[in-house]
């Protein structure tokens, strides 16, 4: 009876259990939806314009591979919504950069007769109606008939073109001397009878030095063999001819296939900056078994990389937005070394790292944003990327500012480098070997000067700035930008640098060094000037020289020695001790009616759309001569924030949903130049509802996030999830209470570590101003 009454109780427990299993796969998941495939809802045109400078095509996840089309050379990027003919598709691209460069090794599928070299006779018309384009592929179909895709894996491109039927030859036209920017050599060699290889060497990126250069080789194997082939130097073709240099202008090759061998020719690309052995080693080490697989391939890395910090709720034009700012925030930096781990230093000599070495370091754009995100993502690649900071300097003698390839750009002013570093050594990312390796370099970095700035440049203003506290401004001769010549930006750069440092410095049981870089924290005031006023503010950071002297005009609305921006949009930048800043204001008070004007926020709350588009600088390049806030520009992103320490941080909620309105989910819809994912970093994380206003500091204040939900996978940790039911990009939003595993969050903001424990965040939204988070807000930065 006993054993009876045991198989009852069983039976009852697993039908119990199959209707309840039953009825959750029959009942409606609650709550909005995170969409099944991301990558539908990124549109790679997106910024494909004067003012975003992307580019459309195929890339791999930080991957060495930018295949794309360009339809102009020799300007922002070489390809322009606005265009119709494309003159090839070159394997090199920066995203969003604001000067031309790359576009290296450019194919173009012809057909019939080659006469000429010149690209502009040879380009074809298309229509944006036929192409095809998603994260890892972009397709087109051009005017005259040819089928053009393109794939990537991280260190090959992928090409696969149709030809019409009945078009006589089939040509693929390869050029290696010309290229997006200043090209100054480049050879060519077609191998046996379906390989071709070369190099090519580029730099004097912006114009700034004239000096560094770096080379891309490449090994190209197609899948057909050639029945022709030709090569050229300048406007020279020579049939039968299997060598080629570049002349003033042009080195290349041309391949003819025959049509009776079929109508599809498809190619594989391996890249180097090491050599030519190299990309061959590349392109056999990465071969996909198809174009299928590659693309393939490339949609799965891509959907990995979106799903690691998805939303649920928003419009689709929300979704589509959020998730091509995440895209285009995971391009660079870009993969350095071969798959052997060799790679090109600084001292243009070949070396072997431990770990994936990286290049393209932006390193003034992403400080603020980017390298925030990828730490929070991807922290193994962000050590690897911090390891890579460190060969720079190890190989050069000096840590870079911004890093093109091999070389040494000297683009842009003040010392970007190190909050970069100090950010994930606050995040426990760096090994202790790494971080110390990293702080020599860092503290040498902020007291002295290369001994020959034609290769770095290094702090130039270190010499006044050490002494007296602020970089003395003067005419530096030999450069466009320099540190003296934008001194009253690089002193604001500077003390946030070494206030960042201090806290490293700290840590690492520096005491000394660190006491010397905290009494630097407060270096801004020195540029402080009681007797400006602008807009019915009194006090404003001027520019000096070295004596102490006012530089130039003082005018805060005129831009003068601040590296582009005015002193309006520069004053901000001291948000490593808001409240010794606020007090050069007048108080609290005084800063937040200042920050008002600022945004205009009487119309940021009215009319968000207009206050954005009207009230603010609104084009990629009008950062000059301007009192009111530039979100198009690196200088004040963290300016919405600062409301934190004034005591109404429900307006940064206000302001961040004025500024969502500026991106848009088309060609136009990025407001300035992305500067490797650096803008598209800023988007992410105000539509997130985080984000790191004081670079070093490793805290996230906490915003009204824009979707209901967000999911944020890093690699190899845990799950943390923003849950904020209601929450609606278009309607004034604003915290009112939030919750973690930890309890009730009575502070505005979470420390990285806090973050990553967090479990599920409940941020609870109001439609009208709440007192939340008010004087709860971070430390600064040297009371940490």
């Amino acid at each position: 009876m006993r054993a009876l009454k045991r198989v009852f109780t069983a039976l009852l427990t697993v039908t119990t259990l199959a209707a309840a299993t039953t009825g959750v796969a029959n009942a409606a998941p609650k709550g909005p939806r995170f969409a099944a495939d991301p990558t539908t809802l990124v549109d790679t045109s997106v910024g494909n314009n004067g003012d975003g400078t992307t580019f459309p095509g195929a890339a791999a996840p930080f991957g060495m591979v930018q295949l794309s089309p360009d339809t102009q050379l020799n300007k922002y990027a070489s390809y322009d919504y606005a265009q119709d003919t494309i003159l090839g598709f070159s394997h090199t691209h920066l995203s969003g950069v604001g000067c031309q460069t790359m576009g290296n090794i450019r194919f173009m599928p012809t057909t019939g007769p080659v006469t000429s070299s010149d690209p502009a006779q040879y380009r074809a018309k298309f229509s944006h109606d036929n192409e095809t384009r998603s994260p890892g592929y972009y397709g087109v179909k051009l005017d005259n008939g040819i089928q053009a895709e393109l794939s990537a894996t991280q260190r090959t491109g992928q090409h696969r073109y149709t030809y019409p039927a009945g078009s006589g030859s089939e040509n693929v036209l390869i050029e290696a001397g010309e290229s997006n920017g200043s090209t100054y050599a480049g050879d060519i060699k077609v191998v046996g009878d379906d390989t071709v290889e070369g190099w090519v060497q580029g730099g004097n990126f912006c114009g700034e030095t004239g000096k560094e250069r770096y080379r891309v080789f490449f090994s190209a194997k197609f899948d057909r063999t050639f029945s022709s082939f030709g090569t050229w130097s300048d406007g020279t073709l020579t049939a039968g001819r299997r060598e080629a240099s570049r002349g003033t202008k042009r080195a290349g090759a041309w391949l003819t296939f025959d049509q009776d061998g079929g109508r599809q020719v498809g190619s594989s690309v391996g890249l180097s900056y090491t050599s030519v052995d190299g990309a061959r080693l590349n392109r056999k080490a990465e071969q996909p078994k198809s174009f299928g697989a590659a693309r393939s391939g490339a949609h799965d890395s891509w959907q990995d990389e979106l799903n690691r910090m998805r939303v649920a709720g928003g419009s689709r034009a929300d979704q589509r937005t959020y998730y091509t700012a995440l895209y285009h925030s995971l391009l660079h930096p870009s993969i350095g070394s071969d798959v052997d781990r060799r790679y090109r230093g600084f001292d243009d000599k070949v070396h072997r790292a431990d770990s994936t070495y990286y290049q393209m370091f932006s390193l003034w754009d992403t400080y603020r944003s980017q390298n925030q995100l990828v730490a929070l993502l991807h922290p193994d690649k962000a050590a690897d990327m911090a390891k890579s900071v460190l060969r720079i300097y190890q190989d050069g003698g000096w840590l870079p500012r911004w890093g093109l390839g091999g070389g040494e750009t000297n683009v842009m002013s003040g010392d970007p480098v190190t909050p970069w570093v100090v950010d994930l050594y606050n995040r426990g990312l760096l090994d202790d070997r790494t971080a110390r390796g990293l702080f020599d370099a860092l503290w040498k970095n902020s007291n002295e000067v290369p001994t020959d700035q034609s290769v770095f440049r290094g702090r130039d203003g270190n010499p006044t700035y050490v002494k007296n506290g602020w970089v003395g401004y003067q005419n530096l001769p030999g450069y466009t930008f320099g540190d003296s010549r934008q001194a009253g930006s690089a002193t604001l750069e500077y003390a946030l640098a070494d206030c960042a440092l201090s806290t490293m410095a700290d840590g690492l049981g520096h005491r000394d060094e660190a006491a010397v870089l905290a009494s630097r924290c407060g270096n801004f005031a020195k540029l402080w000037d009681s007797g400006v006023t602008s807009q019915g503010f009194t006090g404003f950071p001027v520019t000096r020289n070295a004596d102490g002297s006012v530089a130039g005009d003082p005018d805060p609305t005129q831009s003068g020695a601040f590296h582009e921006g005015t002193a309006w949009q520069y004053q901000w930048l001291a948000q490593q001790d808001p409240k010794a800043l606020f007090d050069l204001m007048g108080g609290q008070k005084g800063a937040e009616q200042r920050l008002d004007t600022f945004f205009d926020l009487p119309t940021v709350l009215t009319d968000p759309a207009r206050a954005a588009s009207e009230s603010w600088v609104t084009g990629a390049y009008d950062y000059h001569n301007n009192f009111a806030f530039n979100p198009n520009n690196e200088p004040d992103f963290h300016a919405p924030w600062m409301y934190t320490w004034t005591g109404a941080p429900w307006k940064t909620s206000a302001v961040l949903r004025a500024m969502r309105t500026l991106f848009t989910d088309d060609a136009y819809g990025m407001p300035g130049n992305d500067d490797l994912g650096a803008t598209s970093s800023l988007l992410v994380f105000a539509m997130a509802g985080v984000f790191e206003a004081q670079p070093g500091s490793a805290n996230y204040i906490v915003t009204a996030p824009m979707f209901e939900k967000v999911e944020i996978r890093p690699e190899h940790g845990r799950t943390v999830t923003v849950e904020a039911p209601g929450a609606d990009a278009s309607k004034p939003q604003y915290v009112s209470s939030v919750h973690t595993r930890a309890g009730t969050l009575h502070r505005s903001w979470l420390s990285h570590g806090d973050l990553l424990r967090a479990g599920t965040i409940k941020v609870a939204l109001s439609g009208t101003p709440t007192d939340w988070g008010v004087n709860a807000a971070p430390p600064a930065l040297a009371q940490r």
